[in-house]
């Protein structure tokens, strides 16, 4: 994919973030756009770069340091939004400026161990498995308090939020609904955290329920396939 067609992907994208956010009377600066880069070159990232865009998501963290490697003082954000083991936590807190897929006390540790003291607060969102798949990753919304108040007091960690990938469905009320259980979870967290003053993030919104995750308060929406087109076979994730 060459370097207009990512820029034109980019261009509808925001569209499509800002024509969703009228509609929920919200404004489009809410919402960042999280580019899922996972699978494709560095340079469909560079010309997403080029485009103006910052943020961008890997799964795969051997895939990734490569990248970040290769495109170190360009100003990238860089998001983790994979499943993360404990033996890569160090991998992680030392190159990512955010984590998406916390679920576990131990990893959380781990990465405040590890965060280098040069760096600041690694930012993390603790992920929620929202409609209690047994497919996907996260914690159970019935677990989240005792995590989150785990997690609060790690001073090289930097507690934002939630994340999500609910299950799929092609009903945009119904995603609507699911997306605002996420949001209604983030509220309860900010009374039982009134000191953490970073709760701000919610992670949720893919390319085919973009639209229902802003209506219900998404500030922060994970897309690839629209934004770089479609990966090989075998290369699909639910991630994006």
């Amino acid at each position: 994919m060459n370097v207009t067609s990512i820029s034109a992907n980019l261009n509808a994208v925001q569209q499509r973030i800002a024509d969703s956010s009228a509609a929920a009377g919200r404004a489009p600066q809410e919402i960042t756009l999280v580019a899922v880069s996972k699978t494709k070159p560095v340079s469909a990232i560079e010309a997403a770069w080029q485009a103006g865009q910052r943020h961008f998501g890997e799964n795969y963290l051997q895939e990734a340091l490569e990248k970040v490697q290769q495109l170190h003082g360009k100003g990238i954000h860089w998001h983790f939004i994979g499943p993360l083991q404990s033996n890569k936590t160090r991998l992680a807190a030392e190159n990512f400026d955010w984590v998406h897929t916390i679920e576990r006390i131990k990893v959380a540790r781990r990465l405040n161990d590890q965060r280098p003291s040069a760096l600041s607060p690694l930012n993390i969102c603790l992920q929620v498995n929202i409609d209690g798949e047994a497919s996907k990753s996260g914690i159970s919304p019935q677990q989240l308090p005792e995590l989150a108040a785990a997690v609060a007091p790690l001073g090289n960690l930097r507690l934002r939020g939630l994340m999500a990938i609910p299950a799929p469905d092609n009903d945009p009320q119904q995603q609507r609904q699911t997306f605002a259980r996420l949001a209604q979870l983030l509220d309860n967290l900010r009374r039982q955290l009134p000191d953490q003053h970073h709760l701000d993030t919610l992670s949720m919104g893919m390319s085919g329920d973009m639209d229902a995750a802003i209506a219900a308060g998404s500030t922060m929406v994970r897309i690839g396939t629209d934004v770089f087109g479609k990966r090989e076979p075998g290369k699909q994730h639910h991630n994006d």
